[in-house]
């Protein structure tokens, strides 16, 4: 076989053919790189052997075991066996069994010793170990204390992806070049990648993983990085479209209400950046209007397409899902078509023959506001005078997608949205390539959703206030925080000391399953499920029958952040609040509140320590989104920004995608990484120098990966 390198396809690794090149590259792995970046989504701590007297009911552990009985099988019904035998400690003895594993008698023998892992039960004083994992432990010989627990898909099995591993691991680590040049690396107190690799999918010591984790975490922030950095530093350059002087009045006389003096400023900024320009001279605006859910930046926007339209140029906005484009394009319509501005929609599901006729008028000049999904990215979209790209929900689109639109036309304006309220210090890092215009104030008359915080015996009183909110005409979102239950003990990294640190998974309420829970508790009520693993199509469907109030209860996981606006829905319940950023629980909260109807979010938590208590307790007294991330940021590190940009639909929105940078709870190492990337590009901005051409070559890599589900 010919040397491997990261680019070599997995097709040409031993005993991966057709069938298992098609099952990993559901995985997003199709190269030996991809299976080598393929990180443990947690870890199986089985280095921790504690005796049987010290079980713990509530999570899995292990135990080292001798066998002390013969196993014995018994057929219990047609199609399930049951194997049992019993083993023990010097601490004491437990049952082991097993469910249609007949083959175990040939694996366990009286005297054999060997490490189990699993949840110890006690049932009528007798200790229970049911389904275990197990190795055959010998003296002398060590067992390995991390077992990576990699996410699979069907066909795929751990040890099959664990080997694969191994191998790729054993062939390619010694030729992998570290992009990173020593002297940053080592000032910077981080270990050699091969290291950061080897250590990040089996850590030889708690010690290990964690500067494992620091250095890939250190990593994805530097490579995000320098792409902002580049891209702020090639904004500087070149002249854009000169906009024409026009009155606002028109369209701000449409309006039934006021503009606050947020909203106003944030105009006044596109004005002052498209028509007024610096010395006379325009340069092409790059902003982000940064602000809360429901703050009112669409009027923003708004009027920027209108300034765009009486000046004889055209306006794309592009938003990420379907739902929120049909939202987009009614507002707007309504409002524009009142002023001969014409709107047109253009998605991926418009028919062909409606594609043919949209493309048409918007190549030669008819059509003035296009609104669209990933639609408006295809080749043969054309405009006849682009002067302004607008993005909604910034975190979705990733800097080659907004550059790819905006390629439509050299000199057009570009202009973005966010909701996600992040500290000014932060904001000026993620976002150096933008100018930022901050809305720090909710529309008048906006009401504040009163929050509480209780526990699960609470449960009974949620129902009812559920239904009683339902029958006042109301209705109700709750989050969950994982798709489905799993049964597997995860470790991560406290990355604020080094320690590794176990979640109580089994703890974690699922959106999947609790909707079947909440159906049989509230069977009156229509309830429906959505999450991440859905189609697109059928993410809509759920979301507009829930928009239309069809649905009375929705479930979700938190790809209701970016939703569509429901101003019937009047109560937010977010399950295992603890395990959420402030500015996500805020996020989540923007979506009640939109109407006239008295609104409420409840988060729900049995965790009691006191550093969770206190973040919980700023989401129920405190209401200013720039106020909570600057004390989530204090409390909980920058992890939960790089969490709401590497959200559900990450992959498919062709931005970075931040695995161990999502988990960080260091600003200082946020900040030295950005720091670093900032001088890199300063004295280096295109990376042409021999030094940094490893360093090149990864950012390339990285930025076309991100970019590579465009459609």
């Amino acid at each position: 076989m010919a040397k491997l390198t990261t680019a070599t396809p997995v097709s040409e690794l031993n005993g991966v053919g057709k069938i298992r090149a098609s099952q990993l590259l559901k995985l997003g792995i199709s190269t030996v790189g991809d299976l080598i970046y393929f990180f443990p989504r947690a870890y199986e701590k089985r280095g921790d052997v504690r005796p049987l007297s010290e079980f713990d009911t509530e999570r899995p552990g292990a135990y080292l075991l001798t066998v002390s009985s013969e196993v014995k099988t018994a057929n219990i019904r047609r199609g399930l066996t049951l194997s049992k035998f019993r083993a023990f400690d010097e601490s004491g003895s437990v049952e082991i069994t097993f469910f249609n594993s007949p083959y175990v008698k040939d694996v366990f023998h009286v005297g054999s010793t060997f490490r189990f892992w699993g949840k110890v039960t006690l049932q009528k004083n007798r200790l229970q170990l049911t389904n275990p994992k197990y190795e055959p432990y010998f003296e002398g010989i060590a067992l390995d204390d991390f077992i990576p627990i990699y996410p699979l898909t069907e066909g795929i099995s751990s040890k099959q992806i664990d080997k694969l591993i191994k191998s790729a691991i054993n062939d390619i680590l010694p030729e992998i070049i570290d992009p990173i040049p020593d002297n940053i690396r080592l000032e910077n107190n981080l270990p050699t990648l091969t290291y950061a690799i080897k250590n990040a999918h089996f850590p030889e010591s708690d010690s290990a993983l964690f500067k494992a984790q620091r250095r890939l975490a250190f990593d994805e922030m530097l490579y995000f990085g320098i792409g902002i950095s580049m891209s702020a530093s090639q904004k500087k350059r070149g002249e854009g479209i000169k906009l024409l002087t026009c009155s606002l009045t028109p369209l701000t006389n449409l309006l039934p209400y006021e503009l606050t003096a947020s909203q106003k400023q944030a105009i006044n900024d596109v004005y002052r950046d498209t028509v007024i320009g610096k010395d006379g001279i325009v340069s092409p605006m790059a902003r982000i209007i940064v602000g809360d859910v429901g703050c009112g930046k669409t009027i923003c926007a708004t009027a920027s397409a209108y300034i765009a339209s009486k000046s004889g140029y055209q306006t794309a906005l592009m938003v990420p899902t379907e739902i929120l484009a049909r939202q987009h394009y009614a507002e707007l319509s309504d409002l524009l078509g009142k002023l001969d501005i014409r709107v047109e929609l253009l998605l991926g599901s418009t028919t062909q023959r409606e594609k043919k006729r949209i493309k048409e008028a918007l190549a030669s000049g008819e059509i003035d506001v296009i609104v669209g999904t990933h639609a408006l990215l295809s080749d043969n979209v054309e405009f006849n005078k682009l002067g302004l790209v607008i993005t909604d929900e910034q975190h979705r689109f990733g800097v080659g997608q907004r550059a790819k639109l905006k390629e439509k036309s050299k000199m057009a304006h570009l202009l973005v949205m966010s909701a996600t309220p992040i500290p000014r210090t932060l904001a000026l890092t993620m976002y150096g390539d933008l100018d930022i215009s901050r809305i720090t104030e909710m529309p008048k008359g906006r009401q504040r959703v009163d929050t509480f915080v209780v526990n699960e015996g609470y449960r009974s009183r949620l129902n009812d206030f559920i239904k009683k909110q339902v029958a006042l005409g109301g209705q109700c979102y709750i989050v969950c925080p994982a798709i489905e239950q799993n049964e597997e003990d995860a470790y991560i990294v406290d990355y604020s000391t080094g320690e590794v640190i176990s979640e109580k998974s089994l703890n974690l309420k699922s959106a999947v399953e609790f909707t079947e829970e909440l159906k049989a508790s509230l069977p009156d009520l229509r309830i429906e499920v959505l999450h991440g693993r859905m189609k697109s199509s059928e993410k809509d469907d759920i979301m507009s029958r829930f928009a239309s109030g069809e649905t009375k209860v929705l479930v979700s996981t938190t790809v209701i952040e970016v939703g569509v606006n429901v101003p019937n829905a009047c109560l937010m319940i977010v399950e295992n609040a603890e395990r959420f950023g402030l500015s996500q629980l805020h996020q989540l909260r923007g979506r009640v509140g939109r109407g006239k109807r008295k609104s409420y979010c409840v988060l729900v938590s049995d965790i009691n320590s006191p550093k969770s208590r206190e973040r919980l307790e700023v989401m129920r007294t405190t209401y200013d989104g720039f106020e909570i991330a600057e004390k989530d940021l204090l409390l909980r590190g920058p992890g939960d920004f790089f969490s709401t940009i590497s959200n559900d639909n990450m992959r498919q929105s062709g931005g970075f995608e931040f695995r161990y940078a999502s988990m960080c709870d260091s600003s200082e190492l946020m900040t030295t990484a950005f720091s670093v990337a900032k001088s890199i590009v300063e004295s280096d901005p295109n990376l042409s120098l021999p030094i940094h051409a490893e360093l090149k070559k990864e950012t390339d890599r990285r930025i076309k990966v991100s970019q590579s589900t465009i459609s």
